[in-house]
This record gives structure tokens, C-alpha cells and sequence, in this order.
């Protein structure tokens, strides 16, 4: 603070008096200086023998500061209004000053902010699923494990008696609904619409406070009976008033509209829900629930269940988990039933062996690290270019501290450049969110939109700017009002050799994450590509499933088969019990010769035509596929090698196979067909004849004709059936690709904020290039002058962050194999952790640093020399 006497003025006093006397410059600092008028009078007073240059511009100023009131303050300094106006002007000018580098600062910023904001967005979304039902944290859905022969298996499926049991035997529970869902044709004149609805108990209605908006929910006698969404009626109906309009359901049954219900919130379980019909008319008409009524072992059917106010899931899942084993002729699987909140449905759904594993929590904590480490990439940016242009400020952190300024009042300037260029930065951020969001939602499959109305939005905003603010500034604030005013003044001052090393660790953290989200990121995809080209056992292309929703459909195999192949568009035909990219049904009581006593394993079964191996293209390993010129194929079976590996046959053409104590003799064995989940192993499957469990057509259409006419003609066909059913039909590709939605949706996600976050590190490479590139212009042009050739000075320039890449990439690679090697665990089937990837990942970081900061360095090593030593 200018202790040291001094026996002549320093040279800003000279420049200052000079500047301000002179009347054409007089108004170019007059503001400024009447903004420290005040200061001057409370700090010089007590230094006037020191200080007589400033005591002279005092006097000049003191008419001028009465005149507009500027009085000494009586607050801190540095907290004064006139001195934050003061701070902001002087952030503002070296703002405008410095348009590279204030572009790059606000850029990285509001890039890191925007990634933090879509994964913030993103996070309040998941953690916001099913919370708008008024009942959120007292509902739950009946699981059961069960224990085959490996491990604890978990399903969401029930036998239907298990609900009047809950009801009635025990008190815990304040609601009980038994539902399943179905997609069904809906029919009203001449509007022909295939949705997807729930046929529920009333109870199901009370739990869920169902927002009637017209009529009302139907009661527990009611049968014939509709609740369509409003989305629904609006489709079904227009304008016109919904209530006692009639619709046919499957072209079998009438049932009357007695309400409208608000649609469910996209983020919720049931938004897919259209229609609700009761409970009774599903047990009335459907054949499969006539048969389950009290059948304790068929597990079918969803029951929904609500708590009493003060029960605990826990110890309610307790007493209800042996319910099935207390009654008579206990099954082998040994069901344990239990209560998944509903707290848990969508971010805990995942149980392995009995224990419940996560689910999409897991993504909710990956995607919050990679918000906050790409924020902080960016924090990074701004204080290395910040301390790296700290010299370029020196003198004026000298000539302030020599005027009486503390350090405070110097972390104050600061502190305000950094939230001014933060808020800058957020407002941008916003407005680059709300562009991004359409694009953002497409790729998450979300409808997220800015909480514009949510005062805890704009207070976690402003909060975060602050924050980040203050972050991002904290290093240049306090290592910039370190500076000594002497050293500085005297133009003795240095940097310490050690300066750069903060430096160089922050840009080795930002090469290390970069590097870490390269490979991670590669991986990702690489697992998915993996699955994808896993071999399915049978050939997708140009192969639709067609839903037999149509009573008509049914009984009329042969004409239906024999008519379709006569249009020329299809090539093959069958019919099957489910869909081939599905697995349902499956049965413990299969026996065979050498089966362990006792052993339970689960072998899925598959009933179907006899062209089905044909038409969809399975691959025959072994024996033949089913033929008409075999009567005795009513008896036989085909196995898939998962099912002759659980077997033990060496030979297993021949052998008998009992299911439910019927012989069935192996006539055949397909290689594994992948019909359920592709990153795991494929289940022990049969496949039987069976004309009657039928439920789905599947076609294999011509590749003669383009799909538009095949579909035309295959659709003409279909309507000669069944003319009120829409034609509705879904290609086995795409259904296939579904399977991949999470983890491709994850892996896009992923990919993006990747590309940001390199960006973000780019842009700081950029500016701390341009930088070494200025501070260093007339050691290059006396290089050069000495014979240095350009590659020699683009080499000089670009050592350094070569070297800080090699360091980031050895720091990376174990940390990241480590990690990555955990989460393949999770899929049995997976792909490699290959050395080239790895390798790959660092030559690319490496290639896009050295494109990066070779701009500037080649910029500078191409320079004239003239012209950078001109002025020694």
C-alpha cells in the first residue's frame, strides 16, 4: 500500500494530473476519478506528506465531487454503491477490450452451464416420474421372486386369488386393484382406432385420483363400461359429447363411455393408458382369466395395492411373502411376493438373485458427474485464462494497490468481472437451452420444457450463477491482489517459475476427462454395436407381426395362408402363440431322462404353426423342422441349444421331452433364437405345434415388390376378413431396435455431452495457445532472425501441451479400464476393453489438441520478425 517514502511522484501521478488538466482529455477520466473521490479523502488523509500529487488532483476534483454530492463514505468501500457501479464499468470495458478472450470465457461458460442445465432438466424429470399422483409414497405393485435352478428371478406378474387374499386377510392395505393390460381395436362408425388400455379394478381408479373430467369413473357392479383419456375422445369423437357413445371392442363386444379422464402426465408409468374398462368384463369374455380365477399358480396379471397411512412397505412385503407357500401343493419355483413402491418403479426397477440392484438411478448419478464436471471444465477455462493474462494486469493491480486499495477491495474488482461474465454467460446459457430443448427432447424421448413459472428454478439458477461465479473467479481474484505494488511499479516484477504449475494441473484435469469421456463414450457404442450384431437365429428382414385381434382372424389358417401367398407380396406365413422379439409363457414342469430330483429350471415354451421356421428363416442345426408330411409332429418338439445344454443330450434327436406329463419326441434343434433381452444369454426354449394357442400372424413379405405395394395388397387381403379392424402391423426390425432404446438414448446423450465437454477444452486450449503465443512473440521473432524454421517454432509452441496430453492419457486409460471393466459386468453378453481402443481414444485427443493449438502457433511461428522486434 505505498509505505515504503517515496522522494519524487510516481509516474501514474504525473500521467493522472496531466491527463485530467488538460481540458480535451479532461472528461476521458473525470468519471472515474469521481467515483474515488470519496475514497481518496478517507484513505489519503493520514499520508498527505506522501501523497502530494494526489492531494493536487484532490483539489482539482473536490469542486466538481460537492457539486454532485459524492461524499466520503460511510460504508465499507468495496461494498459502496458507487464503488460496485465502479467495478461493473471497469469489468465492462475490459469485457469490450478484450473480445477474444471475454468471447471464449462467455462461450466455454455458457456451453458448461447449458450442459448443466439439459442434464439438470433432464434429472428433475426422472426424479419427478409418477410424483404427481396424490397417493405417490403409499402405492406400490405386488413382485414375487422366484427360485429356479441358478438364482432368484423377479417378475411384476400375480395369479389373479392373490388379490381378494390381500383385501381380505390383511389389514395393512387400503386398496386393492387387479389389472393387465392389452392393445385393442376401439370401433365407433366409421373411426377404427388400435390403442392401448388397462382393464382394472375400481379400486385402481381411487389410487391413481383419476381427474375426471366428464361423467363418472364406473363402480364395482358396473361391466359393460369405458373411461377414455381426453386425447382419446378427442381422436374417437371431436366435439362431439363423449358420454353413452357406444364402441366395439376387437369387433366382439359393446361397451358404454360413462367418462373422461385427464391423460396421464407423459413422465408417468400409465401415460400409454387410453382406456380403462372394468375388471369383470375382461374376467366375463376372456378365456385365459376365466381359467386363472382361482388358479394360484398362473401368474399373469398386475395387482396394484395402497397402504394404510403409517405402514411400512418392508414389513408389510414380510408378512405377505409366503402366502403362496402356506397353501396347499406349493410350487418348486418357490414365490416370495413383495411391495415395490412406487418411490421406486422407475428409477430402482432392476433386481438380480432377490436383491434389488438400481435401475435408472445409476444414469441419474453418471449423468449428474458429467453436468458437473463439464461445468467445471469450464471454471477451468476461465481461470487459466484468467492468471494466464495476470501480467498483462499487473501494473493496474499495482498503481491501485499504490492508491490506497486493499486486497479486498482488489478481490472485490474481481469477483465482480467473474459474475458479470458468469451472468452474462447463464443468460446465454438459457437462451441456447431453450433452442437445444426441441432437438435435446427428441433424442431423450422426453417432453422437458424450461421451468420458466418455478420461482426454485430461477433461485437454483441465480444460486448456481453465484456460485459458479465465484468459483470460477476465486483463483485469479486472490492470486492477481497478491501482486506487490513495489516489484510491480519498479517493473521488477516476475512471475514465479512455479506460476504456470496450477496452470498446467487444471489443463491436465481437463485432458484427463476428456480423454476418460473419449473411451467411455466409445464403449458405449462399441457394447451396443455388439448386441446389435449379435446373431438373433433367424433373418429380420422383411418381417412383420400382425396382432389377431379380429375374431374373425381366428379358425381360417389355411385360406388366410393360401390368399396371402396368392397376392405375390408375401413369401411365407405362420402363426405363433407370441411375438418372435417376445418371450412369454414358460413352465417348471418339463422332465426328461437323467433330470436332476429335484431341479426346477424354467424352460420357456413357444406353440406354433407349421410354416413358422420357414417364414421367419430359424436356422436347423440339427434333425428337421416341423413338416405336414409328419402326422406324428402333433407329438414332437424342437429344442433351441440353450434348452439341449440345460438337457444334457449328446444325441437329442429322439429323445423324450414331458411337458405337464405329456411325451413329446425331439425331432429337431435350432441354434438360439434371441427373443428377449440381446445383452444377455437366450433361455432354454420348446417349440411345439399348436393351432389353437395362437395370438400372432407373422409374414415374410416379398422382396419383389417394394414394402408400399406389399403392404397394400397384404392389407386388401385382411380387410376381406375382418373389414371394421384397422390393419395394424409392426415390422420385427423395429421391434428388435427397441430393445436397444435405453442404452442408445443413454449413449446419444453421452456422446453430446462428450462433444461439448472437448469443445469446452478446446476452446481453453484455443485461448491459453493464443496467449503463450503473444506473451512469447519476440522470443519467436529472434528465433526465427537467429534461422529457426516454422516447424521448429510450431514444435517449441506445441511441446508443452504434447506432453500434458501423454500425462492426461496415462492418468485416464487405468482409471477409465478400471471402471468401464465394472459396468460391462452387467451384461453377459459384452464386448472386449480392446488395447487399440484405448489407444485410439489418446491419438485422437492428441490429434485434436494439436489441431487446436496449431493455429495460433503456426499464426505466430509465420510471423514476421520486423514486426515483433520493431520495438526493441
Amino acid at each position: 500500500m505505498g509505505s515504503t517514502p517515496r522522494t519524487k511522484p510516481p509516474r501514474w501521478a504525473s500521467w493522472l494530473l496531466k491527463t485530467f488538466a488538460h481540458p480535451d482529455r479532461r472528461e476521458e477520466v473525470q468519471g472515474d476519478l469521481l467515483e474515488l473521490y470519496p475514497y481518496w479523502v478517507e484513505t489519503l488523509g493520514e499520508r498527505k506528506a506522501n501523497w502530494k500529487y494526489s492531494l493536487n488532483a484532490l483539489k482539482l476534483l473536490r469542486p466538481l465531487a460537492k457539486s454532485e454530492n459524492h461524499q466520503p463514505y460511510s460504508t465499507p468501500f468495496f461494498l459502496s454503491p458507487a464503488m460496485l457501479r465502479n467495478y461493473l464499468k471497469i469489468a465492462w470495458r475490459n469485457l469490450a477490450k478484450q473480445k477474444a478472450y471475454s468471447f471464449i470465457n462467455i462461450t466455454g461458460l455458457a456451453a458448461g452451464m447449458t450442459v448443466a442445465m439439459l442434464i439438470g432438466l433432464w434429472i428433475h424429470d426422472e426424479l419427478s416420474f409418477d410424483r404427481k399422483f396424490n397417493n405417490y409414497d403409499r402405492l406400490a405393485k405386488l413382485w414375487q421372486f422366484v427360485k429356479f435352478d441358478v438364482e432368484k428371478a423377479s417378475y411384476d406378474v400375480m395369479p389373479i386369488p392373490l388379490a381378494d387374499e390381500l383385501r381380505t386377510r390383511y389389514a395393512d392395505f387400503e386398496s386393492v386393484g387387479l389389472s393387465v393390460t392389452r392393445s385393442v381395436i376401439l370401433a365407433s362408425g366409421e373411426q377404427k382406432l388400435m390403442k392401448t388400455g388397462n382393464y382394472v379394478e375400481p379400486d385402481f381408479i381411487k389410487m391413481l385420483s383419476l381427474n375426471i373430467m366428464s361423467g363418472a369413473p364406473f363402480g364395482a357392479n358396473d361391466v359393460n363400461s369405458i373411461l377414455l383419456s381426453e386425447s382419446l375422445a378427442d381422436a374417437m369423437f371431436g366435439s362431439e359429447n363423449t358420454l353413452n357413445k357406444l364402441i366395439r371392442l376387437d369387433n366382439k363386444q359393446t361397451v358404454k363411455v360413462v367418462g373422461v379422464y385427464e391423460d396421464f402426465p407423459v413422465n408417468t408409468t400409465f401415460s400409454d393408458v387410453t382406456f380403462l374398462v372394468p375388471w369383470k368384463f375382461f374376467a366375463a369374455n376372456d378365456d385365459g382369466a376365466k381359467r386363472d380365477r382361482n388358479e394360484w399358480d398362473s401368474n399373469s396379471y398386475q395387482i396394484f395395492a395402497q397402504l394404510k397411512p403409517g405402514a411400512d412397505f418392508d414389513q408389510v412385503s414380510a408378512k405377505i411373502k409366503d402366502i403362496r407357500m402356506k397353501r396347499d401343493n406349493p410350487p418348486g419355483y418357490k414365490p416370495e411376493f413383495f411391495l415395490h413402491p412406487m418411490t421406486k418403479w422407475h428409477l430402482y426397477a432392476d433386481f438380480k438373485d432377490g436383491v434389488n440392484t438400481g435401475g435408472m438411478i445409476t444414469f441419474v448419478w453418471l449423468f449428474g458427474i458429467i453436468g458437473i464436471i463439464v461445468l467445471l471444465l469450464a471454471c477451468i477455462n476461465f481461470m487459466n485464462l484468467s492468471t494466464a493474462r495476470s501480467e498483462k494486469r499487473s501494473k493496474e493491480v499495482g498503481i491501485r494497490k499504490a492508491v490506497g486499495s486493499v486486497r479486498s477491495q482488489l478481490i472485490g474488482q474481481f469477483f465482480c468481472e467473474s459474475l458479470l461474465m458468469v451472468l452474462l454467460a447463464f443468460l446465454f446459457s438459457i437462451l441456447l437451452v431453450q433452442l437445444v430443448l426441441p432437438f435435446f427432447n427428441q433424442i431423450a424421448e422426453k417432453k422437458i420444457d424450461i421451468l420458466w413459472s418455478n420461482p426454485w428454478f430461477w433461485m437454483a439458477g441465480l444460486g448456481f450463477s453465484l456460485l459458479t461465479g465465484f468459483i470460477a473467479g476465486s483463483y485469479p481474484a486472490f492470486y492477481l491482489s497478491s501482486f506487490q505494488p513495489v516489484k510491480v511499479l519498479k517493473g521488477t516484477f516476475r512471475a514465479s517459475r512455479f506460476a504456470a504449475v496450477p496452470r498446467r494441473v487444471l489443463v491436465g484435469f481437463q485432458f484427463t476427462v476428456s480423454v476418460t469421456l473419449i473411451i467411455s463414450t466409445v464403449i458405449v457404442f462399441r457394447q451396443i454395436k455388439h448386441a446389435k450384431e449379435r446373431p438373433v437365429g433367424y433373418s429380420r428382414s422383411g418381417l412383420i407381426e400382425i396382432g389377431m385381434n379380429a375374431p374373425e382372424l381366428y379358425g381360417h389358417y389355411t385360406a388366410l395362408r393360401t390368399d396371402l401367398l396368392n397376392t405375390g407380396a408375401v413369401a411365407g406365413m405362420s402363426e405363433s402363440s407370441n411375438s418372435i422379439t417376445e418371450q412369454a409363457g414358460g413352465t417348471t414342469d418339463i422332465s426328461w431322462k437323467r433330470k436332476q430330483p429335484g431341479s426346477k429350471p424354467l424352460v420357456m415354451s413357444n406353440y406354433i404353426t407349421h410354416d413358422y421356421g420357414k417364414t421367419i428363416g430359424w436356422q436347423v442345426k440339427e434333425g428337421r423342422d416341423f413338416s405336414r408330411d409328419f402326422t406324428t409332429d402333433s407329438s414332437s418338439m424342437i429344442l433351441n441349444e440353450a434348452a439341449v445344454k440345460l438337457m444334457g443330450f449328446n444325441q437329442p434327436i429322439g429323445e423324450i421331452v414331458r411337458q405337464s406329463g405329456r411325451p413329446y419326441k425331439v425331432i429337431g434343434v435350432i441354434k438360439d433364437m434371441v427373443k428377449e433381452d440381446p445383452f444377455k444369454p437366450v433361455n432354454p426354449s420348446f417349440f411345439a405345434v399348436n393351432y389353437r394357442n395362437v395370438n400372432t400372424i407373422n409374414l415374410r413379405l416379398s422382396p419383389q415388390l417394394s414394402t408400399q405395394e406389399a403392404l397394400a395388397k397384404v392389407e386388401l387381403v385382411f380387410k376381406s376378413y375382418s373389414p371394421d379392424s384397422p390393419f395394424s402391423y409392426k415390422f420385427v426390425d423395429d421391434q428388435y431396435a427397441r430393445k436397444f432404446g435405453t442404452e442408445e438414448r443413454i449413449g446419444r446423450l453421452a456422446g453430446g455431452f462428450t462433444s461439448l465437454a472437448i469443445l469446452i477444452s478446446c476452446l481453453g486450449l484455443f485461448g491459453l495457445a493464443s496467449f503463450m503465443a503473444e506473451q512469447r512473440m519476440k522470443e519467436i521473432g529472434i528465433r526465427k532472425a537467429l534461422g529457426a524454421s516454422v516447424f521448429n517454432v510450431w514444435k517449441l509452441l506445441s511441446a508443452e501441451f504434447v506432453i500434458m496430453v501423454v500425462i492426461a492419457f496415462c492418468i485416464a486409460a487405468p482409471i477409465t479400464y478400471y471402471v468401464l471393466s465394472d459396468w460391462l459386468r452387467n451384461y453377459q453378453y459384452r464386448t472386449e476393453l480392446s488395447w487399440w481402443i484405448f489407444a485410439a481414444s489418446g491419438i485422437g485427443a492428441l490429434v485434436v489438441t494439436l489441431l487446436t493449438v496449431s493455429f495460433q502457433s503456426l499464426k505466430a511461428a509465420l510471423m514476421n520478425p520486423v514486426k515483433s522486434l520493431r520495438s526493441e
